[in-house]
């Protein structure tokens, strides 16, 4: 699809704002299902599902929520990228605020994703379909870790993901105190990763919120080092003036969202920018129309946030 434009002229002191399709909402109206583990013995932990509700076939996404977060911090992101055609599934991992590895929360994110064939039709508003050949995985934060070590074979699942991406990835405190299984290997292009790959970064996520806390994003363990490591296809995008958990929803709590570097501006921007990116990025990959990826890619202006840097790698 092109990249749609809408010119707002407000005065003549002000730039001209241009702002593709991806960042606004999308024309279809998405329902909210929330399953319940206990209730589905198949299941092995809770869901929560955003979807389209108009009758139809759409391509699905796994989102993995990040390190002592709520899948539902997440809703307003998850609602945009479900109202321009996908189906978002998001597990609820068991929150320990003691980090033990995450080979768990790996292990559960594969079961997930066995149940989706028989499991995920049954809870779908009615007409509405996956197209799970067409299966994207992302994951925020630890999560982004979670995401990328599923795709790396550290669990087996008998389904295919046809894309990946790392919403401010984390792989733990340092370079050497990494989280179990230790997958960065600080060598460029080391993940065997056979399918595209985009990662969005923060600009202030290796910042420290004060003296108490370290970053939440820190140097060697983040965004840079997992793109430094992936093979192309891949981008890469930096959200330059935005913090670690600035894309989360205004009711995620304020115990976890303290401890972060966050930025000054508007956390709807962030909000849009990410969401948009990311349908930009399926769009392309899962759904075959390039024009709003490239188009970001080709000029990064037209994000409601400002990005830098911005990479792609073909070959």
């Amino acid at each position: 699809m092109a990249a749609s434009a809408e010119i707002v002229n407000k005065s003549s002191a002000e730039v001209l704002e241009v702002v593709t399709s991806v960042f606004q909402p999308g024309n279809l109206a998405v329902e909210e299902i929330q399953v319940d583990a206990k209730k589905v013995p198949t299941l092995p932990i809770p869901l929560l599902i955003v979807a389209p509700k108009d009758a139809g076939t759409y391509p699905v996404a796994m989102f993995l929520h990040g390190f002592f977060l709520h899948n539902h911090y997440y809703k307003q992101l998850l609602q945009h990228i479900a109202s321009h055609g996908f189906i978002m599934v998001a597990p609820q991992f068991n929150n320990c605020i003691i980090p033990l590895g995450d080979a768990n929360d790996i292990a559960a994110a594969a079961k997930v994703a066995d149940w989706l064939p028989d499991g995920l039709p049954s809870v779908l508003p009615e007409g509405v379909q996956p197209e799970l050949s067409k299966l994207a995985l992302a994951g925020h934060s630890r999560g982004g870790h979670t995401a990328f070590s599923l795709a790396l074979g550290h669990a087996k699942t008998h389904l295919t993901f046809s894309a990946l991406v790392g919403l401010d990835p984390v792989a733990g405190k340092g370079k050497s105190s990494q989280l179990k299984p230790k997958i960065l290997t600080y060598e460029p292009s080391s993940f065997d990763i056979a399918m595209p790959v985009l990662v969005i970064g923060t600009g202030l996520g290796e910042e420290k919120k004060n003296i108490f806390f370290p970053p939440c994003a820190p140097n060697d363990v983040n965004h840079a080092e997992f793109y430094r490591e992936c093979r192309p296809p891949c981008s890469y995008i930096v959200t330059k003036d935005y913090g670690h958990l600035d894309m989360l929803d205004y009711n995620a709590s304020k115990l976890m969202t303290c401890v972060c570097k966050d930025g000054s501006g508007c956390k709807d921007k962030m909000r849009w920018c990410v969401s948009g990116i990311m349908v930009a990025f399926l769009n392309a990959t899962i759904g075959e129309k390039h024009g709003d990826l490239e188009a970001i890619l080709r000029d990064p202006t037209v994000a409601p946030a400002t990005l830098d840097p911005v990479e792609h790698r073909l070959a």
